[in-house]
C-alpha cells in the first residue's frame, strides 16, 4: 500500500478522503440580558452539560468559574467513557467527577438532544446550553457559549465579576484573527492529526500543528499572554488544547516532533500561570481527560491501556501568576 492510498477501513471520524471533518453546530440561539429576549438571563435558568474529558466543554467550565457564574448556571458532567450510545451520565459514586442528570432525567446526552428535537440527526455533542424553562437547547456551540457567559449574566453575578471581560472590545480583532488559525491547525489540528486514515492528510496536518505550535511560542516570548499582558478568550480556548498536549495528544493522537514539557519553554510557564489561576486546577480533571482518549478510541487504542503520565507539573513553583490579569 502506498503512502498516498486511503486504508480500507475508514473511522467515523473520517471521510473517504482522510481527513476529519467536524461537524457544524445545530443549535445556535442567545441568551441575552434583556428580559424582551427569547432566551432572557435568568439566575438558575440555564444549564450546562459538559465533560470533562472534551477541550471544547472545558472552555464553558473555565469561564463559567472565572465569571462567578457557579450559582447562577448548573451543571451536569458525564461519564469519561463514550460508548457506542454516545456520552452517559453516571453517578458520582461510581465516576468520580460524573454526575447524574437532574434536570431531565435523561441517561444520555443523545435523550437531552431528541427532547429538544425529535427529530435531531446529527452528532450528540457538548457542550449544551439547557433551558429549563422552556424544556430546549438554546446553544452546543463552545465559542458562542462562552460569549455568552462572558457577558449576558453580568447583572446576576457577584459585583467583584460585573464587567470582567475576556472578549474587550479594543483587542476584538485581534482575539477573532488569532483565534482563526489557533482553531484550525491547533484546537481542530490535533483531532485532524489523530483521527486521519491516510498518511498525506495525518502528515499534512501534523505538521500544519507544530508550525502553529512554534508561531506560538516565538509571540509567548514577547508576551505574557498571547494578546499581552490581559487574559483572552484566545487564552482560554487554547488552554484547553495545550493542557491535554503532552499526557494525549503527543502520543494517542501521533502529534509527536515535540513535547510541551520539553520543547517549548514558553507555551510551558504560559501554560502553568493560567492553570494557576485562582479556580482553573479545579475544571482540569486529567482522570476524566486521559481515560476518555484512551479508553473510548478503540480505533486508535484497542487495548484501552492508559498512559501513567499526567504531562508537566502545573504547579511548579516558579510560576506565580497575579490573582487577576484580566
Amino acid at each position: 500500500m502506498s503512502s498516498t492510498s486511503t486504508p480500507p477501513i475508514i473511522t467515523k471520524w473520517a471521510s473517504k478522503d482522510g481527513e476529519f471533518h467536524r461537524q457544524v453546530s445545530s443549535f445556535r440561539s442567545f441568551v441575552e440580558p434583556s428580559a424582551a429576549a427569547e432566551f432572557p438571563a435568568e439566575s438558575g435558568r440555564y444549564h450546562l452539560y459538559v465533560s470533562y474529558a472534551c477541550p471544547w466543554a472545558h472552555r464553558t467550565l473555565i469561564v463559567r468559574q472565572l465569571k462567578g457564574l457557579e450559582d447562577v448556571i448548573s451543571i451536569s458532567v458525564v461519564h469519561y467513557l463514550m460508548g457506542p450510545n454516545g456520552w452517559e451520565f453516571a453517578s458520582p459514586d461510581d465516576v468520580p467527577g460524573a454526575t447524574l442528570d437532574d434536570v431531565t432525567g435523561a441517561k444520555y446526552i443523545r435523550e437531552v438532544y431528541l427532547k429538544a428535537e425529535p427529530s435531531y440527526s446529527a452528532r450528540f455533542t457538548v457542550p449544551v446550553l439547557w433551558d429549563k424553562k422552556r424544556q430546549t437547547i438554546v446553544n452546543n456551540e463552545s465559542s458562542e457559549i462562552i460569549r455568552m457567559l462572558n457577558t449576558a449574566f453580568d447583572d446576576l453575578v457577584a459585583p467583584e465579576y460585573r464587567g470582567i471581560t475576556f472578549y474587550p472590545e479594543d483587542l476584538r480583532v485581534q482575539i477573532d484573527e488569532i483565534n482563526e488559525w489557533i482553531y484550525d491547525t491547533v484546537n481542530n489540528g490535533v483531532y485532524k492529526s489523530g483521527f486521519a486514515v491516510s498518511q498525506d492528510a495525518y502528515e499534512r496536518n501534523c505538521r500544519a500543528l507544530f508550525e502553529s505550535l512554534e508561531r506560538i511560542e516565538r509571540i509567548l516570548a514577547e508576551r505574557e499572554f498571547l494578546l499581552g499582558s490581559r487574559l483572552t478568550e484566545a487564552d482560554l480556548r487554547l488552554f484547553t488544547t495545550i493542557v491535554r498536549f503532552d499526557p494525549v495528544y503527543h502520543g494517542h493522537f501521533k502529534c509527536n516532533l515535540k513535547q510541551i514539557g520539553t520543547g517549548y519553554p514558553n507555551i510551558l510557564r504560559w501554560t502553568r500561570e493560567i492553570y494557576q489561576l485562582p479556580g482553573i486546577k479545579g475544571t482540569v480533571n486529567m482522570e476524566h481527560i486521559k481515560k476518555h482518549y484512551y479508553m473510548s478510541h478503540t480505533q486508535i487504542n484497542p487495548t484501552q491501556v492508559v498512559p501513567l503520565s499526567d504531562g508537566p507539573n502545573l504547579d511548579s513553583p516558579e510560576v506565580r501568576p497575579a490573582s487577576r490579569p484580566y
